[in-house]
């Protein structure tokens, strides 16, 4: 799609510097980066580096042993799903969970009690990737549209035996404000549920440092608390039910977006206030050199416009794929605007248009991870459960009829999706020697990869994109997706 066929003015206004903002970064400014980042997470036994052959990759700086781990790579964006948001409290920051478990339990059964719990399926040791079934939510084959409703309740004879288990509005308040303890919940000690600091009830904390530092990289341009003027907070009202109706995917991009301006504010009122004369003549007065230096951080990620690398979903003919590709692009351009309204910047405005939004929510599609995080409430159930016999059945007294509510939804986990720049970079393999798995210790939204068998020095560190334990075809069918046909050895060997 060209800037001339775009919905969006912007995209014709702006196409000199989205132009230059979507070109690839050079060799040196991407290595300085790697460099720099890998140094700052202190993750040393590994490089990013491109070969003509591959091209970007990471590699061992020193030799791992299987089920060592590589990699702990930090979130650069991510964000709960807004569905899992009902039956896990959470750091909006970290992920971890917080409060505590009379908190969680009591808070999803008054959720399950309103109708409002959703059950999602997890893994609660692995992270895989997202981009293979990542599709809007509403966007399904019905003939000549893709519009449909989608519900996501349990079964009738589910939620009947949960509502003869359900408790009493009068016990998990008691459970939710503290004047209720289980038995042996100290042994599930949660950090404290820290509020917004501007008020809103949409983001919790664990500590005040993950709090400020939500609110200076993302939150203080996204949150709709009190202090903010009446119209933004609508206008950011209208775009959040829209992504929650549609496709979360969106919340991750206008993060990216608030990201990226709050950086430039920053790198401009440093000038300001350095009067670097020298910098401002450069510049000659544009505001975008600084726009270029905020967007650093995106540039280096791979990217492909989402209606082009969206996967077609199974739902969706081949003969209507040209009509699906453009409702989804006529839907990220119905989200933009909504954004648009609610954080527009005109020194920023090149942001707001169609190609760039539409390109960072490719990148996250090609490569953002699911965001695992296993709950303390199945541990907790599980202590229990391994108690010796007299403490066991003196413990159920009380945990028993809290664990029948619950019903199979004891167990669900804090589910998102994340970018992580060094993670991103890593190459798939049919035959990998490392997976990103979460391990018992690894409590918060972090990626963790591990290797799967013995790693040399300066050998190419990768990952599986899809299932590859299914056969050729189908694995290559799957990648075709993220734009390449596997040539791993296993895929060599076992080709026609």
């Amino acid at each position: 799609m060209s800037s001339s066929s775009s919905p969006c003015p912007l995209d014709a206004e702006f196409s000199d510097q989205i132009a230059a903002l979507l070109a690839p970064p050079s060799p040196q400014s991407e290595q300085e980066y790697y460099d720099e980042l890998i140094e700052k997470t202190k993750c040393d036994g590994i490089r990013v580096k491109r070969t003509k052959k591959i091209g970007k990759g990471v590699f061992a700086n020193k030799e791992f042993k299987e089920g060592e781990l590589i990699l702990k790579d930090q979130i650069l964006f991510a964000a709960q799903h807004s569905s899992n948001k009902v039956d896990c409290l959470v750091c909006s920051r970290c992920f971890c969970f917080i409060g505590s478990v009379e908190l969680q339990i009591g808070r999803k059964l008054y959720f399950q009690n309103t109708g409002l719990s959703r059950k999602q399926d997890c893994d609660h040791d692995t992270i895989s990737s997202t981009s293979e079934e990542d599709f809007p939510t509403e966007l399904l084959d019905e003939g000549e549209g893709f519009i449909t409703d989608h519900s996501n309740g349990v079964g009738s004879s589910t939620s009947q035996k949960l509502k003869e288990n359900s408790l009493s509005e009068e016990i998990l308040e008691s459970l939710m404000n503290g004047d209720l303890s289980l038995p042996h919940s100290k042994n599930f000690l949660l950090p404290p549920v820290v509020a917004c600091p501007g008020g809103c009830e949409e983001e919790h904390y664990c500590s005040q440092q993950c709090a400020d530092s939500d609110w200076g990289l993302f939150h203080s341009l996204l949150c709709n608390g009190n202090g903010v003027e009446s119209t933004q907070r609508d206008a950011l009202l209208r775009f959040i039910d829209h992504a929650n109706r549609t496709n979360d995917i969106f919340i991750l991009a206008a993060k990216a977006i608030s990201f990226v301006i709050l950086k430039y504010r920053k790198l401009k009122q440093h000038i300001e206030n350095s009067k670097d004369k020298v910098y401002q003549e450069v510049t000659d007065g544009s505001c975008f050199p600084l726009l270029f230096d905020a967007w650093k951080s995106i540039s280096m990620g791979f990217k492909g416009r989402w209606w082009d690398c969206i996967s077609l979903p199974d739902e969706v003919s081949f003969s209507n794929e040209a009509s699906f590709r453009m409702q989804i692009r006529d839907l990220a351009f119905t989200s933009l605007q909504l954004l648009k309204d609610a954080i527009f910047n005109k020194e920023c405005a090149p942001l707001f248009s169609l190609e760039i939004y539409g390109t960072i929510i490719g990148m996250f599609e090609l490569n953002n991870l699911d965001l695992v995080v296993a709950s303390p409430v199945e541990d907790y159930f599980i202590y229990i459960d391994d108690l010796p016999f007299p403490e066991k059945e003196e413990a159920e007294k009380v945990t028993k009829r809290f664990l029948n509510a619950l019903g199979e939804e004891y167990s669900v986990c804090c589910q998102g999706t994340g970018f992580y720049p060094l993670q991103s970079c890593m190459n798939h393999s049919c035959c990998p020697n490392a997976q990103a798995f979460k391990r018992d210790e690894d409590k918060d939204g972090q990626a963790v990869i591990l290797a799967t068998r013995s790693i040399s020095l300066e050998e190419e560190i990768t990952i599986s994109y899809i299932d590859e334990d299914v056969p050729f075809e189908e694995r290559q069918a799957l990648l075709a997706d993220y734009g390449f046909r596997c040539k791993c050895q296993k895929c060599l060997d076992e080709q026609p």
